[in-house]
């Protein structure tokens, strides 16, 4: 092992020793993933289909409600601000939230609205492994409501004054909207925080950010080419940082790591670490964030941030669902790789 090599780690754990000492605030849309597993037990009378005998559902929090789970698993005192349905999937959310220690008091309710929920259903035979055959997405209109919103906004104020960071996770569903995107950046500016996005979809929606997480096929789809080389994405990339401003931009590219492009210095590729193929990506990209945004906060340089989270990465990818990393896993991942 060489010294260099020796500094680094010293330095990255450093990083994380910091992680119980600060508060990050999580604005978003939450997701309800359901996982419904069952054995298969005969071939159906009905149709050329098998029939599955359930076992057990299981639901987890997705999505924003993800990223806040992962925070608070790796040590963070974490808010979320949120909205759900009034229905069974909400409450499943908010329980598993809270038993993790997440501050709910911003995930509003709202009978008007269906918690968006992601039923996957995963079969096999009685001692195998199961795999996941369809996906059942349910979800509900689009946010319109005026009241809801503003309350939404009022608590982004409330609870961003004792944050360190902001994170804005878009996954298309209402919450985080372009008008919630430039309030929030306004109020983590006046309070000169770090303010993150992750945005499925709409990543020109959030100009002014200090970063954000796209993956490569993201970063296509924004510049309206296929990059084909690490030149080009290196291109693509710094002319999208700029175009929004960013202060930095970490490209995620799955099996080939990650890409960081900082204002003022050459772009720094880093290397996947862990094994080359996941078990399951479900909600890696949440992951990722939490661990970017978490390392920023806790005085991390941008280059330290993407190496955490690129560690974050490849440890949530071999956990089967959407899952969490602990701060101790990441540690140790930081120690052995």
């Amino acid at each position: 092992m060489s010294l260099d090599r020796t500094i680094l780690q010293e330095r990255l754990l450093g990083i994380v020793k910091r992680f119980p000492q600060r508060r990050i605030l999580v604005v978003g849309d939450s997701i309800a993933d359901q996982f419904i597993f069952g054995a298969i037990s005969r071939v159906s009378r009905e149709a050329p289909v098998f029939i599955l005998r359930h076992e057990n559902t299981d639901t987890v929090p997705g999505g924003a409600a993800n990223c806040a789970l992962n925070l608070a698993s790796l040590g963070a005192t974490v808010a979320l601000v949120s909205a759900r349905g009034d229905d069974e999937a909400g409450r499943a959310l908010v329980t598993k939230l809270e038993a993790a220690g997440v501050d709910c008091s911003g995930v509003l309710t709202n009978p008007k609205i269906k918690t968006t929920t992601k039923a996957r259903i995963l079969a096999g035979h009685l001692h195998s492994t199961r795999q996941q055959v369809i996906r059942i997405d349910y979800e509900g209109d689009p946010m319109v409501d005026h009241e809801l919103r503003e309350r939404l906004r009022e608590r982004v104020l409330e609870q961003a004054q004792a944050a360190e960071a902001v994170i804005i996770s878009d996954y298309g569903y209402g919450v985080a909207d372009a008008e919630m995107a430039n309030f929030t950046r306004d109020v983590a500016a006046a309070r000169k925080i770090f303010v993150l996005a992750d945005s499925r979809f709409s990543l020109s929606n959030f100009a002014g950010f200090t970063s954000a997480t796209p993956n490569q096929d993201e970063v296509e789809k924004l510049t309206g080419r296929e990059l084909s080389t690490a030149s080009d994405l290196e291109s693509a990339g710094e002319e999208l940082r700029e175009r929004l401003g960013y202060r930095a931009l970490l490209i995620t590219r799955g099996g080939e790591g990650m890409l960081l492009l900082e204002d003022g210095t050459d772009a720094v590729h880093i290397e996947a670490v862990g094994a080359r193929e996941p078990v399951d990506v479900t909600g890696a990209g949440d992951t990722v964030m939490a661990a970017y945004a978490l390392a920023l906060a806790s005085d991390s340089s941008f280059p330290d941030a993407a190496r955490l989270a690129n560690y974050a990465g490849g440890l949530v990818v071999m956990k089967r669902g959407t899952a969490a990393i602990t701060g101790q896993e990441l540690a140790s991942s930081v120690q052995h790789q």
